[in-house]
This record gives structure tokens, C-alpha cells and sequence, in this order.
């Protein structure tokens, strides 16, 4: 099978995804939002309550997954692609409400981007 742009954004945008909520999520990273040392406490810094960060973390674990076997089945890519672009402005407003430098908001950034090129390319 032939590696396509789609496949790899596919292949990139969910690893991220699984490394950041379950691999790294209590680690401490230059990212966190806030003062956060870790993912349930990058919630809090934010304000959000608490069932936003298993609602969260379901949605983006789902996402990445769905992601992976759309790799085999092509219908679950778009609507994968929508939820993750939906999260990634979602993140961009948190890094802003807790007046983050600029920097914080790269990672959500190049995932939004990812995800709506991803979308796109589902278009054409």
C-alpha cells in the first residue's frame, strides 16, 4: 500500500494524540497551559471542570484510533479529522483565556492545521 500525504497526516496527527493523553499526560511539558505539570492539571489551570478531562481525553483516544483504522476504512477519517480540529480550536482559546506565551499554543496549532489539511484532502 502507497503511502499517501493523507495517510501520513493520518499516521502523525494520532500518534500525537495517544503520546500526549497516554504516555505523557503527567508529565511535565514547556506546553502545559498555565502552570500545569501535567494534563489533568493543564484542566484545572483552564478552569474546566473535571469530567471535561475524561470527556476530552475519550474524544481525542477516539479520534486517534478512528484515525489509525481509517487508514483501512476511509469513512472514519473526515469525521475523526472534524472532532480533532474542533478540540485543536478548543486548545488554542484555553492557551489564550490563561494568557499563555505563544509558544504553548505550537503544538494545538500544527494539529489544527493536520487536522483541517486532513479534512481538506477528504474534500478533493
Amino acid at each position: 500500500m502507497p503511502f499517501s500525504i493523507s495517510t501520513i497526516l493520518q499516521v502523525v496527527v494520532a500518534l500525537g494524540l495517544l503520546n500526549v493523553w497516554l504516555v505523557r499526560a503527567g508529565s511535565a511539558t514547556s506546553y502545559r497551559g498555565g502552570d500545569a505539570r501535567s494534563l489533568r492539571e493543564e484542566f484545572a489551570a483552564y478552569g474546566l471542570p473535571e469530567f471535561f478531562f475524561y470527556l476530552v481525553g475519550a474524544l481525542k483516544i477516539g479520534s486517534a484510533v478512528m484515525l489509525i483504522a481509517g487508514i483501512w476504512i476511509n469513512a472514519l477519517v473526515m469525521p475523526a479529522a472534524a472532532i480533532v480540529a474542533v478540540l485543536m480550536v478548543g486548545a488554542l482559546v484555553m492557551h489564550v483565556k490563561v494568557k499563555d506565551p505563544a509558544i504553548k499554543s505550537l503544538p494545538a496549532f500544527l494539529m489544527l492545521v493536520m487536522s483541517g489539511s486532513l479534512l481538506v484532502l477528504e474534500l478533493i
